[in-house]
């Protein structure tokens, strides 16, 4: 009686260097957040009340683009049934996608800046957590995009990653404010 032995994956090693990015950025984000004295002094932007406002508004702004990602790839990917790609969906996803990054970096430039990372709650530090992980997440998807020879899961893995730490990130700010402050401008 033979066992066969089943060969590793020689397209696996082609992630390590963007894991290793991202976690240097996840891990970086984290000690300056830790380290960097919060200044409390945050921007505000034209038509809110405040910087908060902002914060959860535009913050809710980059998850519905997030959500624009998850619904054109899976178009864009034929896992809705009985819809066929468009030929504006690639071009589509990759928009929603610069647009839900270009929101979430002054959001999280606030977040760094002017409270840092926080533990003095489970649900601040679950978000500061996550905001490390977000944009170390974010950079492993975007250098994978450029590798070719990924195994085919690999880009699903990674922008479903993004994406849940995109919601955990807004569930643990704006619809925490949203349901504990208000919805206000």
């Amino acid at each position: 009686m033979t066992t066969q032995q089943t060969l590793p994956d020689r397209t696996v090693p082609l992630l390590l260097v963007p894991l290793l990015a991202g976690s240097v950025v996840a891990l970086v984000l984290g000690v300056y957040g830790g380290l960097h004295t919060p200044t409390g002094i945050a921007v505000n932007l034209a038509g809110f009340s405040g910087p908060l406002e902002a914060k959860v508004w535009v913050a809710s702004a980059a998850l519905f683009f997030g959500l624009v990602q998850l619904v054109s790839a899976l178009v864009m990917y034929g896992k809705v049934p009985g819809v066929a790609p468009p030929t504006w969906i690639g071009p589509l996803h990759r928009w929603s996608g610069r647009a839900a990054f270009l929101l979430a970096v002054p959001v999280a430039v606030h977040c760094l800046y002017a409270v840092g990372f926080q533990t003095f709650s489970a649900r601040v530090f679950v978000h500061s957590l996550l905001g490390c992980l977000f944009f170390g997440a974010f950079t492993v998807k975007m250098l994978g995009l450029r590798r070719d020879g990924l195994p085919n899961w690999a880009l699903p893995v990674l922008g479903g990653t993004v994406f849940a730490l995109l919601v955990g990130l807004w569930w643990t700010s704006s619809l925490w404010f949203f349901t504990t402050i208000g919805v206000r401008f």
